[in-house]
Formats: C-alpha cells, sequence, structure tokens
C-alpha cells in the first residue's frame, strides 16, 4: 500500500513540476536546464561507446529502440521485437550504441542523406538548410534503456557526445536535423541549441506513429562558440563546451580509417538477410521504386540474392557509373594548367578509379586540365593531373567532376582498398557476426 501511495505521490510531484517549469518564461526555464546539467560519465571500465557492427548488437540496438518506441506509443508492437526501418539498410546510415558490462543501453542512428533521403523530409520542409552550405544528417532513433534514463545524463551524454564527434571528424557533416516529440523539443533548444524549423508542430508524424513532432536543427560550426558562451564558465562536468569540444572520452571506439572515407559500412548479404528478410519483412514493405534503388546501391550477386525480387523487364541500370564511386572527405589542393590562377583548397566527396567528384568554390570551366594533390590518409598523399568533365551544382554546394587518366601509386592503392572492404562485407556470409571494419589493411598502405 505505502509504496502505491509513493508511486502516485511522485507522479503528482512531476507533474506539478512540469506545469512550473511551463509557467516561466523561456529564458529562465532554458537557463535552469543548462544549471542541471551534468555530463558525469560511468567509470571503472563499465560503459563502451561503438558503431553497433555485429549482429547481436544491431539486434539489441533495434529491440532496445522498439521497446521506447512502443512505450511511448511511437510505434505499434512488431512480431520481431525490432524497430528496423528502410534507412538501416543503407551504407549512408551509421548506428551507434552505447553498452555497459557488455549490454546494449543506449542506441541512435545517424543517417546522411542516401537513396530514400530523410525520415523526417514525409513531415518537414528543410530547403531553408539545404540553401546552406555543407551536408546534412539526421539524428534519428534515439533510445536508452530505462533504468538508465533515470541516473541523470550517464549514458545520454556520452552518446550525445559520440555522436557530435563522429559528425564533426568523421561523416562529413555540417548540419544536424531531427524530429522529435514536443514533449522533449526543449531539451534539444536548450541544452545543445538546436533551433526549430518552424513553431508549427506537425500534428501526424507517420514515421512515428502518427504522433506529433517538431523539427530542428543545429549547425555543427557554430556549436561551439554557442557551447562556449552558455557553458564555457562553469566548473568541471557542467562544462558542456569542454566536454563537447575538448575532453576525450576513453570509453568511446572511433572508427580505425587508413584512408579518408566518410561512411562506416557494416551490413553484409547475410545481415541484410537477417534483418529485412527473416527477423522483419521490412523488404517486401518497401514500393517498387525503392526495390529498384536498393538494386541500384547493391549491384552484386550475393546481394542481389536477399533483396526483393523485381520483374524481369525491370531497369535498375540507369544512372549507373562504369566505375564504382566511393564516399570519401579528402583535402585536395588544385591548380588550373597554363593560368595564372592561384592555387585553391577543394575537398572530394567521391573518388573511383579513374576520377573524382570535388566540391569547389571556384568556378572551373569543362576540360580545365588541373595538377593536384590529395591527401587521401593521415600524410598518405597522391599526386597527378586531372581534367574537368562536368559540373553541377546541388543543395550542399558546387561539385565538379575530374577524370584522372593516370592514377599514381597511392590513388590506386586506396581504391583498391576501397573495393576489397566492399568485398569483404559479401564474403563475410560465412562469418555473419564479423565487423567489418576488421579487414586488414596493411598491404593496402602507400609505402
Amino acid at each position: 500500500m505505502m509504496k502505491l501511495y509513493l508511486s502516485l505521490l511522485r507522479r503528482k510531484l512531476r507533474r506539478w513540476s512540469r506545469s512550473l517549469l511551463a509557467a516561466m518564461p523561456e529564458s529562465l526555464r532554458f537557463a535552469l536546464y543548462r544549471r542541471m546539467a551534468d555530463c558525469e560519465t560511468l567509470n571503472e571500465g563499465r560503459l563502451e561507446l561503438k558503431i553497433a557492427n555485429t549482429q547481436e548488437e544491431l539486434e539489441a540496438c533495434f529491440a532496445l529502440l522498439h521497446d521506447a518506441y512502443v512505450g511511448s506509443g511511437f510505434m505499434r508492437p512488431h512480431a520481431s521485437g525490432l524497430r528496423v526501418t528502410p534507412h538501416h539498410a543503407l551504407h549512408t546510415t551509421t548506428t551507434l550504441c552505447a553498452k555497459v558490462d557488455g549490454r546494449v543501453v543506449g542506441t541512435l542512428s545517424i543517417i546522411r542523406e542516401g537513396i530514400f533521403g530523410f525520415p523526417m523530409q514525409s513531415a518537414f520542409d528543410i530547403s531553408s538548410v539545404r540553401a546552406k552550405e555543407g551536408r546534412i544528417a539526421e539524428i534519428s532513433a534515439l533510445a536508452v534503456h530505462p533504468h538508465w534514463r533515470k541516473t541523470g545524463g550517464s549514458i545520454l551524454f556520452p552518446l550525445m557526445k559520440f555522436m557530435y564527434g563522429y559528425c564533426t571528424r568523421y561523416f562529413d557533416t555540417r548540419h544536424l536535423v531531427i524530429a522529435v516529440n514536443p514533449a522533449h523539443i526543449e531539451m534539444y533548444e536548450s541544452l545543445l541549441f538546436f533551433r526549430r524549423l518552424t513553431e508549427k508542430v506537425v500534428d501526424r508524424y507517420d514515421f512515428a506513429n502518427g504522433a506529433p513532432a517538431v523539427g530542428a536543427t543545429l549547425d555543427l560550426h557554430e556549436a561551439p562558440m554557442l557551447f562556449k558562451r552558455a557553458y564555457g564558465h562553469k566548473p568541471g562536468r557542467r562544462n558542456l563546451h569542454r566536454y563537447f569540444t575538448a575532453t576525450e572520452l576513453p570509453e568511446i571506439q572511433y572508427p580505425a580509417r587508413p584512408w579518408h572515407t566518410s561512411n562506416d559500412p557494416v551490413l553484409t548479404p547475410a545481415l541484410l538477410n537477417h534483418f529485412f528478410n527473416q527477423r522483419t519483412r521490412a523488404f517486401d514493405e518497401l514500393d517498387s521504386r525503392r526495390q529498384r534503388l536498393l538494386h541500384s546501391i547493391y549491384r552484386e550477386s550475393a546481394w542481389a540474392r536477399v533483396l526483393p525480387r523485381l520483374p524481369a523487364d525491370a531497369d535498375v541500370a540507369i544512372g549507373l557509373r562504369r566505375e564504382e564511386r566511393h564516399s570519401m572527405h579528402c583535402p585536395a589542393t588544385l591548380i588550373a594548367l597554363g593560368s595564372h590562377a592561384s592555387a585553391q583548397r577543394v575537398t572530394i566527396v567521391e573518388i573511383s578509379g579513374h576520377g573524382f567528384l570535388a566540391r569547389i568554390s571556384r568556378a572551373l570551366p569543362e576540360g580545365t586540365r588541373c595538377s593536384l594533390v590529395v591527401e587521401l590518409g593521415e600524410g598518405l598523399l597522391s599526386h597527378g593531373e586531372a581534367e574537368v568533365v562536368r559540373q553541377a551544382r546541388s543543395d550542399t554546394g558546387q561539385f565538379y567532376g575530374f577524370r584522372i587518366e593516370n592514377p599514381d601509386d597511392a590513388w590506386r592503392r586506396c581504391v583498391a582498398w576501397l573495393e576489397d572492404t566492399a568485398q569483404a562485407a559479401v564474403g563475410a556470409d560465412a562469418e555473419p557476426n564479423r565487423a567489418v571494419a576488421a579487414v586488414p589493411v596493411t598491404a593496402a598502405l602507400p609505402a
């Protein structure tokens, strides 16, 4: 009887506290939230933060997400006990996990724009974010085990720091976008300085079972200044500026990359089959357009065998290049030959055996030949000449396609490693729980 009484009392106190907070002016309310922020991390080696890259870890993440979404009314219970979305089938999505004593207790997914766009595009206009320079990623599928929600930010803050560091260092991302329940938006606004896309609340967000949602965005180039202004004077673990921008958490396992790649694919045909055909029937629920798009990016026969079967006359080769391109984030220097133009710094975002795509601010006419120096990895340089063969303006900047006639040894070794890694994912069917990141790379590195 006493336990029931205490439980009812706690509920009344929570409702009273929420009412009191809601009555405060926004500036005072946000200041209070920031004052309460505490980024204490579990010690004694119990906490581990990493990319979910095994069947067991992904299964635990999707199960935790399912239970959190069902408990909040954001989805109906699924027979599999998992929440798996089409975006989880793409290499442009990375799922992070937090583990305590080897058990997954927190997860979130970072979705960079791929063939399916962003989940929140179905309900929110993100054109104002697209108008700015830089790539976008949606933060989605956040869940923390109920037990660890009661411990302040001991799981949430390290998971957010991992997300922040991964996006700024590894994922070639400038802008974050989110769609969250109105009850949670003030945490993102007050603590992390997300800004609403619009004051209007979407009454029914289909991606969350028709629950209401608010869209918001954060510019990661502006975030350090905002954090410093709000937290720079605070002591110890309340200084979120130092926590996000300077503190290194040994609990975080960032991916080991010999080259400046911008994705960390972990999927294999076996994993796709397990989650999208066996544990769920998510592939069967895709419309024909999305099914064709999947075939356009997974072209090897081992992938095709686990993807939805297409009609015999289906054309999935439209728009495919003769050489596969690999996502990268490489700084480079270009100098136009036969002119007095000064060198310009550019960013290469895709490479292939004999070409690349670069984000460039200064115009270059088609046919222009350039000398280039590319940092393909930390201290690993490639030298050569390239010709502009096309140009295109997109939502994330101005891009130019180049052809390289005689790639040097470093370039060839980098492309060979990328292709071998992709093939290793196909070959991992014999060991479906193996992390693709464990593929040996020593033989592919330049001398």
